[in-house]
């Protein structure tokens, strides 16, 4: 039964960030992880299966983001910068474009004068019922499926507002070596420092009162402090009691888990597919499609997988198929290999490739299946009209002794992303703090 200053439920970016900036404060800390590693939804595949490491999770920095660029920079860990070459395949034909969405200007001039904020599918149900309109409706639902992993029936049309008039057009960038890096290094740090990160502890049972906490573990561990920070996914949070991973506060929390409950959490799979050859790049490929891939870097299709990505301007053999909302959820039962089978057929759809000859060419796949996996339930936040209050509630302290911290806890432009964890657990780390 170790004491330590405060226990962090969770080992990923939101959770490791409060436990560094905690540790170099002076404090103590124990981590806490139910997996049997670190990183949570960051999980860099670096071994003898693909040729390089592979993000199975979070794999991009969305534009110049402060936290954690100065983060990688403090780290010595270099990035690189990512221009994306967009392209569609629609009616059996390639574009190169940024346009998605038919009647954008339109659309957004209608969510810039709503006045009362609604789920977005009410709001195209108001200003765009009409039959003329159905083709752009079909491309908003794609769009924010794909791009938010968000359900239209739920998702604010102001939180969608804000996001489509701040588009960032920053440079993007990926990190030299992958994620976990960072990961590794904010764990070090805390270990460095005398501190404990224990995997494979998962937590069930959470009793607390005024500073102080007891931490049980399903492997009958212990462990005592005078504060507990709890940085779990939000879709296990969202999960019914007694299910895998689950918790159970004593005295209950029924205030915070119902804030929990309205904010969205989207769904996700993610399959990363290493072929013996770049063929989009194939001058054969090139005349018989018309169009040539050769600097492509995301493709968005009407297949059952919608989008792929390659790792452009890098020269690579790989494909990451991404599947977003509602239709990720709809397969998460499905084996990874109907899912591989899916990818296949839809890039043979596209590319003309036969489904047998594009497995023949195969040297490597994997499939992230984010939904399906328990310590996760999921891919990332979105909000409802509800959240905006929601978060405003979690984001204080109950009774100075229960803290939450996780990306669905960010207020600012970069929502869902590493930016967003890093940024809530260094924020919750320094409440605790001031105190």
């Amino acid at each position: 039964m170790k004491q330590t200053d405060v226990i962090i439920i969770g080992a990923g970016a939101a959770g490791l960030m409060a436990a560094y900036t905690l540790v170099n404060a002076g404090k103590t800390v124990t981590v806490l992880e139910a997996r049997n590693r670190l990183g949570g939804r960051i999980f860099t595949l670096d071994n003898n299966v693909f040729t390089q490491p592979t993000e199975l999770g979070a794999e991009f920095v969305h534009g110049n983001l402060p936290v954690t660029l100065c983060l990688l920079e403090e780290a010595g860990i270099a990035t690189t910068s990512v221009d994306f070459e967009m392209w569609q395949h629609k009616g059996g034909s390639f574009k190169q474009s940024n346009a998605f969405i038919d009647g954008w200007d339109a659309l957004l001039k209608a969510l810039n004068e709503l006045q009362h904020d609604v789920p977005l599918q009410d709001f195209l149900n108001e200003h765009f019922a009409g039959s003329e309109y159905a083709k752009m409706r079909a491309q908003v639902e794609n769009y924010v499926a794909g791009y938010d992993t968000a359900d239209i029936n739920d998702v604010s049309a102001f939180a969608l507002r804000n996001e489509w008039n701040h588009e960032d057009e920053d440079a993007q960038h990926r990190i030299k070596g992958g994620y976990s890096s960072m990961i590794n290094y904010l764990a070090a740090k805390c270990r460095d420092a005398g501190n404990e990160i224990l995997i494979n502890n998962v937590v069930n049972n959470v009793q607390w009162h005024n500073n102080t906490v007891t931490v049980s573990t399903t492997n009958g561990s212990i462990y005592h402090a005078a504060k507990v920070i709890v940085a779990m996914p939000l879709g296990v949070l969202q999960a019914s009691e007694g299910g895998e991973g689950t918790i159970l506060f004593d005295p209950p929390v029924q205030e915070q888990l119902h804030a929990i409950n309205n904010i969205g959490f989207g769904a996700v799979i993610k399959i990363l597919l290493e072929f013996d050859a770049i063929f989009w790049k194939s001058d054969a490929v090139a005349k018989q499609l018309g169009a040539n891939l050769a600097t492509m870097g995301f493709l968005f299709t009407d297949e059952v997988i919608p989008t792929f990505w390659t790792q452009a301007p890098a020269h690579s053999p790989l494909l990451t198929g991404w599947l977003g909302g509602p239709p990720a959820h709809q397969v998460e039962d499905a084996s990874p290999e109907e899912i591989l089978q899916q990818a296949l057929t839809s890039l043979s759809n596209v590319f003309k490739i036969a489904p047998n000859s594009l497995k023949q060419k195969l040297v490597a796949w994997h499939l992230a299946n984010w939904t399906a996996e328990p310590y996760t339930r999921g891919s990332y936040t979105y909000d409802t009209v509800a959240s905006l209050q929601a978060r405003k509630l979690l984001q204080q302290p109950v009774e100075d002794t229960l803290y939450f911290a996780g990306e669905y806890l960010y207020d600012g432009p970069a929502m869902g992303t590493v930016e967003a964890a890093l940024t809530s657990g260094r924020s919750v780390a320094k409440k605790i703090l001031k105190l």
